[in-house]
């Protein structure tokens, strides 16, 4: 076989071993460990192919060609006099000498890369102890180069900023102060960027208002603002802390939709007829006064009948009312409902995991995503029709080899992802598999494992629909405090309503933006997910020994993993079943005994008892029952 040089990212796995996918698109590169020449996660490489096996690519690396990141957070150690960093991440399995360095025992620091050959580095900053409060969560944000202060001279330019709208700006402007718009956020929340207001009209339709945060009205381009908003691409929301992407004088100061203040706001007031359809519509610069903050479980009790809010009764009401239109539409087109409740920890003050519910949306959660899906519509429906260069939210159609492997799936359950030969795959094929598995033991893992089938949601300058919601036009314009996409929309919008010459100039940077900011959302949903896992393994930790149910939701040729009702997942190692020797078969998502016939399918529920739960690693473990 001719050898042959391919250039592609590295991506390696905690066992050792990585795969390099490469950059014309071709089938990945198996990597050993010993083959990687001191490459790490990430790295962009060049790699040779030395052999074929059952159809897997293996090669190793013969050059690394950019390093993914030089900044590596970890643990001190030291070996006789010299002092180096063990890595948290367990893919990079050197340790980096630090020259100079001394010794502190236990202690979580972030080092910088001076030297690859031979690999050495130097402290920028100590975290803090190991197990302190908030070192691990810090640590997982530093290791993905996420920092929680702003430069000073961004938080120069925050303080700087107007702490109330001038009668000038307000004078330009529609006013909507007359409207009792009302803000319905979690309890927490601070930074408040949708308000809503909603009335039956005489027709039998509806007046539906969402009025966002006019954030692009103080945060302008090539501004320090600007630039550190454009960087961090988004708020990240990991287990403990807000790591906000725009400074708290703006997030939950003047950009914040606070009741009873004077706020700028962009608007999209839209007409529906009596079966939820927007007949017109209207997207304009506003000032409001937020008549009232309310909370998802104030409203939720509205609704169930307390009268506490009857001042904003007739709002809430045409609300509800819109709200079911809305759904039926959506459910009509077939709009997919991935309706997979989120885990949520809750930690005592000093951040200690306390208890795990499952996070289920509300009736009042339901309303506001409706109203915003809508206005999302309209305006990306806007801004095609008006040919104003804009970012699309795009979820693209399903690749035929994933939803082969779903079929797959699925047939163990008689079920199948079907369509008409005359057609492409549409959104209502998925939609009718879900309302099928309703009620089964299977019912979330085969829910999360059709999620996993769709192709990731990205920012793109170009409308390519979304597959998902089944939705011909849609964009991000409702939350631009917290995702900078919603921002760059809020610009072109008003830039074509107040200087169209502008456009042009504006429009340059949509494609590097839509790419930096898909990176960034990806890199938000990493330090969420694993700050999460943190926390789950360490909440776990008290429950050592102690039998639980649960459903194999996924098998590799080295386990299955069992998730609880809490949501918590761990791992049951092949090697710890001792009744027969189990064989991974791919193709039914099982580990099959070859003697008995035994099988460990996904969906099947199983009882298991945690027999470890390591922070360090952040795994835990089951045996079965």
């Amino acid at each position: 076989m001719k050898s042959k040089n391919i250039v592609g990212k590295l991506s390696v796995n905690q066992r050792g071993f990585g795969f390099v996918a490469p950059e014309d698109g071709g089938t990945d590169i198996f990597v050993a460990a010993e083959n990687l020449r001191g490459a790490f996660n990430g790295d962009k490489v060049k790699v040779r192919i030395t052999n074929i096996f059952r159809g897997r690519l293996e090669g190793h690396v013969t050059e690394i060609l950019e390093h993914a990141n030089s900044i590596i957070v970890g643990k001190l150690t030291h070996f006789g006099k010299k002092v180096a960093v063990e890595p948290d991440d367990k893919r990079i399995s050197r340790e980096i000498i630090l020259p100079g360095q001394k010794y502190l025992p236990n202690t979580k620091v972030v080092v910088k890369v001076t030297s690859w050959e031979p690999l050495r580095g130097k402290v920028v900053e100590i975290i803090g102890k190991v197990n302190g409060v908030g070192v691990e969560v810090r640590s997982i944000l530093r290791s993905h180069g996420v920092e929680e202060n702003f430069p000073p001279e961004v938080q120069s330019e925050a303080s700087r900023v107007e702490l109330e709208p001038s009668e000038k700006e307000i004078s330009r402007r529609i006013d909507r102060r007359n409207l009792k718009i009302v803000t319905i956020d979690g309890e927490d929340a601070k930074d408040l960027d949708d308000g809503v207001f909603a009335a039956e009209t005489d027709d039998g339709g509806f007046f539906l208002g969402v009025y966002i945060a006019d954030v692009s009205f103080y945060v302008r381009p090539k501004t320090f603002l600007d630039n550190e908003a454009f960087e961090r691409g988004t708020s990240i929301y990991p287990v403990d802390r807000v790591v906000p992407m725009l400074p708290v004088e703006l997030s939950n100061g003047i950009c914040s939709l606070n009741a009873g203040v004077n706020r700028l706001a962009m608007a999209c007031e839209m007409i529906l007829d009596a079966f939820g359809n927007v007949t017109s519509y209207k997207i304009f610069p506003t000032v409001i006064r937020v008549f009232k903050r309310l909370s998802y479980t104030q409203v939720n009790k509205f609704l169930d009948g307390d009268k506490i809010l009857s001042d904003c009764a007739e709002n809430l009401n045409a609300l509800k009312k819109i709200h079911g239109l809305r759904k039926k539409i959506r459910e009509q087109r077939g709009s997919i409902d991935f309706d997979l409740p989120e885990m949520k920890i809750i930690l005592s003050e000093d951040g200690t995991p306390i208890e795990i519910t499952k996070r289920i949306q509300t009736v009042a959660e339901s309303i506001i995503e409706e109203c915003m899906l809508l206005a999302n519509e309209t305006v990306a429906r806007h801004t095609v029709k008006k040919k104003i260069p804009s970012l699309y939210r795009v979820h693209e159609l399903p690749s035929p080899e994933k939803v082969q492997t779903l079929n797959q799936l699925l047939a163990h359950f008689s079920l199948h992802v079907t369509k008409s030969a005359n057609r492409e795959l549409e959104p209502r094929d998925f939609q009718k598999i879900l309302s099928k598995v309703k009620g089964m033991p299977a019912e979330k893992v085969i829910t999360g494992y059709a999620l996993r089938t769709m192709q990731q949601a990205r920012y793109a300058a170009e409308n390519l629909g979304h597959f998902g919601i089944a939705a011909e036009f849609y964009t991000h314009f409702t939350s631009p405090i917290r995702r900078y996409p919603d921002l760059i929309v809020h610009r072109m919008l008003r830039a074509s309503l107040e200087t169209p010459e502008q456009l042009p100039t504006l429009a340059k940077r949509l494609d590097e933006a839509a790419k930096h900011s898909s990176e960034r959302e990806r890199r938000a949903i990493d330090v969420e997910r694993e700050t999460l896992d943190l926390k789950a393994v360490e909440f776990m930790k008290n429950f050592v020994g102690q039998i639980f149910d649960g459903v194999i939701a996924g098998v590799t040729n080295f386990g299955f993993f069992v998730e609880l009702d809490n949501g918590v997942d761990g791992l049951v190692r092949v090697a710890s079943l001792y009744d027969d020797f189990y064989a991974f078969v791919e193709q039914k998502f099982a580990l099959i005994g070859q003697a008995t016939g035994k099988s460990f399918h996904i969906g099947d529920k199983v009882r298991v008892k945690l027999s470890s739960a390591n922070t360090k690693l952040r795994q835990i473990n089951f045996e079965l029952i």
